[in-house]
């Protein structure tokens, strides 16, 4: 089992950025896939970002492509998330995943943080 907790969120201006944060416990944060997904009020859970244990491999959600970099530092067992020319549509509750696979789906995910808040103003 893993547990994951996010920081980093908050309130910036249209254009911004801001950093994202999951820390994980224990020592087998490398031996999972990890993502980053967001769901807004009234919507479903979106896929943002996935990638693999080593790193070399990432997947992007088309709205966040060009914009987001997901990466990871399995000796800190910590994932990142570098949002970059944030839009009021960015607004969501942001939650990090692992699991043993590497999915851009939510429900193949078997662990969850409890999310993080990350409002864009215009």
């Amino acid at each position: 089992q893993v547990q994951l907790v996010e920081s980093g969120g908050g309130l910036v201006q249209a254009g911004g950025s801001l950093r994202l944060s999951c820390t994980a416990s224990g020592r087998t944060f490398s031996s999972y896939h990890m993502a980053w997904f967001r769901q807004a009020p009234g919507k479903e859970r979106e896929f943002v970002a996935s990638i693999s244990r080593t790193g070399s491999i990432k997947y992007y959600g088309d709205s966040v492509k060009g914009r987001f970099t997901i990466s990871r530092e399995n000796a800190r067992i910590t994932l990142y998330l570098q949002m970059n020319s944030l839009r009021p549509e960015d607004t969501a509750v942001y939650y990090c995943a692992a699991d043993s696979g590497l999915h851009t789906t939510a429900d193949e995910y078997d662990y969850w943080g409890q999310g993080t808040q990350v409002t864009v103003s215009s």
